[in-house]
């Protein structure tokens, strides 16, 4: 059965199969499936099941342990995934993959399909977490076992795969209930389509033969387009890991939304290649400054960034929520994509670690407060303890810079105690921190050290052959071969630091500061393609350049570009 004769089938006659994995990490590429459990649906009813342990090939980490109960010795006898891996397919095949969060465990999938040498796994799939996000906006948290709660549904064992995929199945079906009430959906692309927003099928519009032309040339590597209209007026600029995959997809004769209004505005279309995906991630933004594209929407003005700041003026300093930093002696941990994000980490922070949370003037009252009654701070107004107030600082340090493990066990331990005392919801909620803090902290940490104390050189490499590399020092950020900001040198930059010539009454400006969000969250999404380098471990330059994989003298793909600079800003 093909993809479009699938999506056409009934509600009541459509198989879905839910999936859930347990795994050793939160990274599909370093870490690896332990556990698999699928359970097929159709019409609210589970008609089969399938379970298994596997074997990872490595050391399971502790608190992966205490979080799902499965350890080496459970493992150890337990099939490698590839010696499972036609009984997964078989029990998939004619089925739309259901998940929570259905792209963590896809991933998981599709790097366990590709280490067995085997086609890119590549279903039709639904997610009840994005089903959820434009059901119910309103509920706090749509995590599995909140949502199923919500839906009335039963919750015993969660973070076992089996059982995980089993509670999915049944919230897909309440989520199908929901929509056929609502939307009046009768077949499987319905709820597909449901997922992105979708409602209409698309409408056909081919694009003009000259752009149709220009797309089917454009080579398969990271860059930056630009659509011109008859005035040879860029209209909208876009990056793209792939320029070739990208363009297609506008040149499609489905082509629809944002992408048909562009095309219908565009006759022309050109191009600058780079060599990684960052850098046409900074060209983008940039230029989208510079030269106002009218349908470009995002990225036209600098918006608001916000650090988490350590207060070292005082004895025992406090954390808030800053929308700039500085080099005044404090220290800053960031850049943050947005406030949201800055509050779920200052939260989660507060919620784990006892630092003091009490106003200056409340703190010199020097009497206790309700917080360390239940052990949140460490009660330095009353006991002036510094040495118990700088180790716990220093535990949110570690904690920032992506070294989890001591507050997972902080954590875990809780979350015990209060199953003993059978405070299960209170043990519920320590649970949903213990995923905040997998999820959260792996998306928000980077650098080992304060954002205002590194100096640090990224190398980006892209396909093992093309390289960038990245100077963040002193708040400012130097690209390697880059073709905009002349006068910022990467080359004499990196030489003044190891001189100790570098000005430092220089404070990072607007554009530095949207290259450093840019550049630290784009690494925290793609770490396995940068190596970070840490000016401060290296006494000379040529130290650090022995380390590197390429020269820093190397030529840069940037040079090869379709359309010159001076072309696109005429």
């Amino acid at each position: 059965m093909n993809d479009n004769d699938l999506l056409e089938q009934s509600l009541d006659s459509m198989v879905f199969c839910a999936v859930d994995v347990e795994t050793t990490g939160l990274n599909a590429i370093s870490n690896r499936v332990i556990e698999i459990g699928m359970v097929k649906m159709q019409r609210g009813e589970i008609i089969d099941r399938f379970g298994s342990l596997v074997n990872p090939g490595c050391r399971i980490p502790p608190f992966i342990t205490q979080l799902t109960g499965i350890d080496d010795d459970e493992v150890d006898g337990a099939p490698f995934f590839e010696e499972i891996i036609d009984q997964i397919s078989d029990f998939m095949d004619g089925t739309i993959l259901v998940g929570h969060n259905l792209q963590f465990d896809l991933g998981f999938l599709r790097q366990e399909y590709f280490r067995a040498g085997r086609e890119r796994f590549v279903p039709i799939t639904v997610c009840t977490l994005k089903i959820a996000r434009r059901l119910f906006p309103f509920l706090k948290s749509r995590s599995l076992g909140p949502l199923a709660q919500h839906l009335r549904l039963h919750t015993d064992t969660l973070h076992r795969a089996l059982e995980d995929a089993e509670l999915t199945a049944h919230v897909l079906y309440k989520e199908i209930e929901i929509l056929r009430q609502q939307e009046n959906m009768s077949i499987a692309r319905d709820v597909v389509n449901y997922q992105f927003g979708l409602k209409v099928p698309a409408v056909v519009q081919m694009a003009k033969p000259a752009l149709v032309s220009s797309a089917a040339t454009v080579p398969d590597a990271p860059g930056v387009y630009y659509f011109l209209n008859k005035k040879s007026q860029i209209v909208y600029i876009g990056k793209a890991k792939s320029l070739k995959q990208r363009l297609r997809s506008y040149v499609s004769p489905t082509v629809k939304g944002k992408q048909k209004k562009i095309v219908k505005n565009a006759e022309t279309l050109r191009i600058q290649q780079t060599n990684t995906e960052l850098t046409a991630c900074l060209l983008e933004s940039e230029l989208i400054k510079l030269i106002d594209p009218k349908m470009n929407i995002q990225l036209k003005s600098y918006r608001d960034k916000y650090f988490l700041q350590v207060d070292n003026s005082h004895r025992f300093p406090i954390i808030t929520i800053a929308k700039d930093f500085f080099f005044d002696g404090n220290d800053y941990f960031g850049l943050f994509l947005n406030k949201r994000k800055a509050e779920e980490i200052f939260d989660i922070i507060n919620k784990i670690f006892a630092l003091r949370e009490c106003s200056e003037k409340e703190f010199k009252k020097g009497k206790t407060c309700f917080l360390h009654e239940i052990e949140r701070c460490t009660g330095a107004c009353e006991n002036m303890d510094e040495e118990a107030y700088s180790s716990e600082l220093t535990r949110v340090f570690e904690f920032m810079s992506g070294k989890n493990q001591f507050a997972l066990d902080r954590l875990l331990k809780k979350m015990r105690k209060y199953s003993d005392e059978l405070r299960f919801e209170k043990a519920q909620e320590v649970k949903e921190l213990v995923q905040l803090v997998l999820a959260q902290i792996q998306k928000s940490s980077l650098l080992e050290e304060p954002v205002n104390r590194a100096n640090v050189l990224f190398e980006v490499i892209y396909n093992n052959v093309q390289v960038d590399y990245i100077l963040l020092v002193q708040g400012k950020v130097y690209v390697n071969n880059y073709i905009l900001n002349a006068d910022r040198n990467f080359d004499r930059a990196l030489q003044e630091y190891f001189e100790g010539s570098m000005s430092v009454d220089q404070k990072p400006d607007a554009e530095d500061l949207e290259k450093t969000k840019t550049l630290l969250n784009w690494v925290i999404r793609n770490r396995h393609q940068v190596n970070v380098f840490y000016l401060k471990n290296y006494k000379t330059r040529m130290d650090l350049e022995r380390r590197l994989s390429h020269s820093l003298k190397s030529k840069s793909n940037i040079s090869e570009i379709v359309i010159s600079l001076e072309t696109v800003l005429e």
